[in-house]
């Protein structure tokens, strides 16, 4: 295939940025999106320009790392797909593809495709975790934990943090990222000593770090490569209030 590519570039944060086009030639339907990013790399290297910097580890749809909006749409639309696995046979001969970064006010671009997901961290340091005396690793089974309340703590344990959900939330919000985490903690025994202080925290670190608030479009579900439902971000809710009575 033959395809025509429209990519955001930006030299830095605080520098204007543009769409600029490329042409990738000979693409194959079996690779991989970011496989076809690395070939035009090559070649803007062969003529001595920059290349494209994007974000990428893992490639196996796991680690969250990749982070681009592909026709308008954060991993480019296929349902439960990162970049990474995202595959060519998905555009036709002759297709124009428009690339971009997350765009979120707290997404700040670094360059070109690659933004700053710090503040997803910084919720995560509020209260993303259990605290606990370290010594003796205790026994499996000595906390038992009903199979429901396990299975509702995996699916939000699923996330893998990528801020697919922020970028395609009309207001930038990360209340499904934040709910998965604080869902998952308060499902189990572990986590309820420390719930309330938990919800407070990383809610309050959600807002500092210049995320939006919820207003219930369902983007962020649409968008989730790993299917986060927008229940947890109804239990954030109970969790909150809750938290406020004590």
């Amino acid at each position: 295939m033959n395809l025509t590519l429209h990519v955001w570039r930006q030299s830095g944060p605080n520098q204007p940025g543009k769409l600029e086009q490329y042409d990738a030639k000979n693409v194959s339907p079996d690779q991989s999106f970011l496989e076809m990013l690395d070939e035009v790399n090559e070649q803007l290297i062969k003529e001595g320009k920059d290349p494209i910097v994007f974000d990428h580890d893992c490639r196996e749809g796991i680690c969250g790392m990749c982070s681009q909006v592909i026709n308008g749409v954060p991993h480019g639309g296929q349902e439960r797909t990162t970049v990474c696995q995202l595959h060519m046979r998905n555009f036709s001969d002759g297709d124009t593809i428009y690339i971009e970064p997350w765009r979120a006010l707290a997404f700040p671009v670094i360059r070109d495709l690659i933004v700053d997901r710090s503040g997803l961290e910084k919720i995560m340091q509020a209260g993303g975790y259990t605290s606990c005396h370290t010594g003796g690793v205790a026994d499996g089974n000595a906390i038992l934990v009903p199979k429901v309340d396990a299975d509702y703590a995996m699916d939000a344990a699923e996330c893998i943090g990528c801020g697919a959900c922020v970028a395609a939330c009309p207001n930038g919000s990360a209340m499904l990222y934040t709910s998965a985490k604080v869902a998952q903690l308060a499902a189990l025994p572990q986590g309820k000593a420390e719930a309330a202080q938990r919800v407070c925290a990383m809610t309050d670190a959600m807002q500092e770090a210049g995320f939006g608030n919820c207003s219930n479009h369902y983007e962020c579900q649409a968008a989730c490569p790993k299917g986060i439902n927008v229940k947890f971000i109804a239990r954030l809710n109970r969790e909150y209030q809750k938290a406020l009575f004590k």
